[in-house]
């Protein structure tokens, strides 16, 4: 892979965390200052989780499209300086979300009165170049909200199951707000692709994040029931998961459907290339979550209450990847080959040149073979202090006991250096090829700057830093850091 042939060091953050609007980051001004602070920092990537529209918990890994934008990233303030909005101001006491749908249904009109021609026919090209899964979204998005934000499964028999009678009157009936979902995701879209443009003309790749696993409440598994192992009335027969791990004693259960992959295969995984083509427009780079999981994934019976009791069944595993290569010439896929891997998911991701995944905060248990400790590193791979799904470092290492603080420092071999700096310095020693460090292991930050707990429903996904986090020290020691390893 192209962009593997020399060292590079990134940072991972989440647009909802960059500070600035009310309520959550977004593409807005203080996206371009971070892009500056990466530049600034000698780094040369900018790694996100996905972007998709996420339900009420926020969760980026269970969204309403695997093709859509999360409006709520659409800022405001490029509206109003673009002169389709008057005011970007929220009432941090209301209700954030709907007073954005207002303000973006003013952009709309203030769009629709003063849109240059080019404007126009860029957003007419941008529904025509989308309409593969933009019409099934936006009209499910404008049912959704008309069924008061029920799930599909649970609207009308209809509009469940799709009766092209019943659709083409919703249409009609909805056309309005139909065709405001076509605009904010033009909107999203187009602010993406200008901060693209911002970040790599400044020498920044942007790398994106891909769930194996799509939510069940969601356009594609409404618009695409046969891909999807979901009964005729839309309930769920197995879903997804994990067994017991690092992570739960009794395992996750996701609770997303499967995929059919008898039927997939059959289509030429077409639905899968259309969404690796969506991610492609956006990104420089792409992590598949759970890669394990095309070799074999966690089945587990819908009725079930937690993921102890389900079984591995054997994914796609060689055939898909293998028409991945032969439409996409050059790949830019990394594999999160973490968890329960078995020398088949190590052999399918070497057999297509994938890099995996080093999490140094699973490296000190104690074995000399651990895959996770420094000297097991491979070129071929990215090596991070910690996840989105982790502590972060300093509130990791704080919660060690001192037994294994001892054994951390014994492998690292210098006590006088303090967390998390040292592991930060370690991760960019390391021989992989990309380096990449959340924004909280960088500024030191401690557990309250935690990003997610997994089999946690409640309070993940809104941390939020400030740039008076970020002082020259930090950006002067980083800098140095990277050219020291040769990360430049």
């Amino acid at each position: 892979m192209q962009l593997f042939s020399k060292r590079r060091a990134g940072i991972l953050l989440h647009p909802t965390s960059l500070p600035g609007a009310q309520g959550n980051g977004d593409l807005g001004p203080d996206a371009y200052r971070f892009v500056d602070f990466i530049t600034g920092c000698g780094l040369t990537l900018w790694q996100t989780l996905p972007l998709g529209p996420p339900h009420e918990d926020l969760s980026p890994y269970q969204c309403l499209s695997v093709h859509a934008g999360n409006f709520r990233l659409i800022s405001l303030q490029l509206l109003v300086d673009q002169g389709w909005l008057d005011d970007a101001a929220l009432d941090a006491s209301g209700d954030l979300d709907a007073q954005r749908k207002v303000r973006l249904t003013a952009a709309y009109n203030g769009f629709q009165r003063k849109g240059s021609e080019e404007e126009r026919e860029a957003f007419t090209a941008f529904k025509k170049e989308h309409a593969r899964w933009l019409d099934d979204f936006a009209l499910y998005q404008s049912i959704r909200t008309a069924q008061g934000e029920r799930a599909w499964y649970d609207w009308p028999k209809v509009l469940r199951d799709r009766d092209a009678d019943a659709l083409e009157k919703e249409r009609r009936r909805l056309a309005a707000q139909v065709e405001q979902v076509r605009f904010e995701q033009f909107l999203f879209y187009r602010q993406w692709k200008q901060l693209r443009c911002y970040a790599n003309d400044r020498g920044v790749l942007l790398f994106g994040d891909i769930p194996i696993f799509v939510a069940h409440d969601s356009a594609d598994v409404w618009a695409h029931r046969e891909w999807f192992t979901v009964g005729d009335q839309g309930q769920l027969e197995v879903v997804a998961g994990v067994p017991p791990d690092y992570f739960s004693a009794t395992g996750q259960r996701w609770g997303n459907p499967h995929y059919r992959w008898d039927a997939l295969k059959k289509d030429g995984y077409g639905w899968w290339l259309e969404r690796i083509r969506s991610q492609m427009e956006m990104f420089d780079l792409v992590r598949i979550d759970h890669f394990r999981g095309f070799e074999a994934y966690w089945e587990i019976d819908a009725q079930a209450e937690t993921a102890i009791d389900g079984h591995w069944v054997k994914g796609p595993g060689e055939s898909f990847f293998q028409v991945l290569k032969q439409v996409f010439d050059d790949l830019p896929l990394v594999a999160e080959d973490l968890g329960v891997i078995t020398p088949e998911v190590t052999a399918l991701r070497r057999q297509f040149e994938l890099p995996g995944m080093k999490i140094l905060q699973f490296a000190f248990d104690g074995s000399a073979d651990n895959p996770y400790l420094p000297h097991n590193h491979e070129e071929l791979s990215v090596v991070y202090t910690g996840t989105h799904d982790n502590n972060t470092t300093l509130g990791w290492y704080q919660e060690l006991t001192d037994e294994q603080r001892r054994a951390v420092y014994h492998y690292l071999g210098d006590s006088s250096e303090p967390m998390p700096g040292l592991l930060v310095r370690t991760a960019l020693a390391s021989v992989a090829r990309l380096a990449v460090i959340p924004l909280q292991d960088i500024l030191g930050l401690d557990a309250a700057h935690r990003m997610n707990i997994p089999g946690v429903t409640e309070g993940n996904w809104r941390w939020r830093f400030d740039w008076s986090h970020v002082q020259d020290e930090c950006r002067q020691r980083l800098r140095d850091w990277v050219h020291l390893y040769g990360r430049v």
